[in-house]
């Protein structure tokens, strides 16, 4: 089915968007510190994740908005997952010490809570057109 192989991608997409966010967000706390720098990270991994869904995931789809628009609405519609996403980083972070040392779990449980509601977002508000 096309919504299973969108799931899938969309993953992919995730895991993609994980690995620039936890390199960004490594790169940048030490001049920062953990929750600005994620701030950072995050706007980096919105960038590569709506590079991958628009012209992968979401192929035969299409917003019907030129490129920056699209990306502003994407990125509008990705602080939904965003905000879920880093409320449960930021609480990791101060109840537990092994994630306060290794950001990258929190980084990782996140994004796993808030890609349901960007996927969501994505596909249904704005890769609602077909190409």
């Amino acid at each position: 089915m096309k919504i299973l192989r969108e799931v899938f991608l969309f993953g992919v997409s995730g895991v993609l968007g994980f690995l620039v966010d936890t390199a960004a967000l490594y790169a940048l706390q030490i001049y920062f510190g953990p929750f600005v720098a994620r701030g950072f990270s995050f706007f980096l991994a919105v960038l590569t994740t709506w590079m991958f869904n628009r012209e992968i995931t979401f192929w035969n789809r299409r917003s019907g908005q030129k490129k920056q628009t699209e990306f502003f609405s994407y990125f509008v519609l990705m602080l939904g997952g965003g905000a879920v996403n880093y409320a449960v980083y930021v609480w990791l972070v101060l109840n537990y010490q092994v994630v306060a040392e290794n950001l990258v779990i929190g980084v990782a449980v996140g994004s796993l809570a808030g890609m349901c509601i960007n996927f969501a977002t994505s596909r249904l508000m704005l890769f609602r057109h077909r190409a």
